[in-house]
């Protein structure tokens, strides 16, 4: 498979819709999780990062003009022990409460679904960082429908042991902006992570959609310590790092 630049990942198309970035910084001492969502609807345009108490979650820019928070309302990345948990929706509380119970990444996640939003059927993309002596690894997950079937679904889990230097992958929802939107296909994609957290963000961010990009929140996490800085970049509201 082709190493893109990261500019181009992101950039392929004016809405991929949500996506997650996983991969070992140039130097090799971090492991990076990113994680993106843009909009086309007022809904889905009213909304915002913000980091509290270890997570990062998506709330309202404004309260007054919420539709559905259904779909839209959702912790995005939280961490349990050693693991950092990336998902595009409240999946990431199963997640989190599967591993608490000793489930797996893979078992747990056989009891979602595809978000029921027809006739999109927009894909649950989810993925989960494990640090463990010294390393890492980590694991990606798409549900969705088979062919935009409601009663059919696919699902699909990567996993990536001792993932190379300034190497990343990344899976986003949609493969193109149409109507219904379709679906990602394949593996996710071998993307190039150059530079520090800065650089980083501001690629992906610089290159997603102007008119549809919403949010970015990346966060570098020390592989040693588990320590962890994070950057959040919002169209609405504040901005934090």
């Amino acid at each position: 498979m082709e190493t893109l630049r990261l500019a181009d990942a992101v950039s392929f198309s004016e809405y991929p819709g949500r996506g997650i970035i996983v991969g070992r910084s140039c130097d090799g001492e971090y492991a990076i999780g990113a994680y993106f969502i843009m909009g086309r609807s007022a809904n889905s345009r009213n909304r915002r990062f913000v980091s509290e108490g270890g997570k990062i979650r998506t709330v309202p820019y404004d309260e007054s003009k919420v539709e559905d928070p259904s779909l839209i309302i959702y912790t995005a990345v939280r961490s349990y022990r050693e693991d950092t948990i990336i998902t595009n929706g409240d999946q990431t509380d199963t997640v989190y409460v599967g591993l608490a119970s000793g489930v797996s990444f893979e078992q747990v996640l056989r009891t979602r679904r595809f978000e029921p939003d027809g006739p999109n059927f927009t894909p649950r993309i989810s993925a989960v960082i494990e640090r463990r002596d010294g390393d890492f690894s980590y694991a990606m997950s798409i549900l969705k429908t088979d062919e935009k079937n409601p009663l059919s679904e696919n699902r699909y889990l990567y996993t990536y042991d001792h993932p190379r230097n300034g190497i990343g992958r990344f899976i986003h929802t949609y493969a193109a902006n149409a109507d219904p939107l379709p679906s990602f296909e394949g593996e996710p994609k071998i993307v190039e992570l150059k530079g520090g957290m800065d650089e980083i963000a501001d690629t992906i961010w610089n290159n997603l959609n102007e008119d549809n990009r919403i949010s970015l929140a990346v966060r570098f996490i020390d592989i040693a310590s588990g320590e962890y800085t994070e950057k959040i970049i919002n169209k609405y509201g504040y901005s934090a790092k």
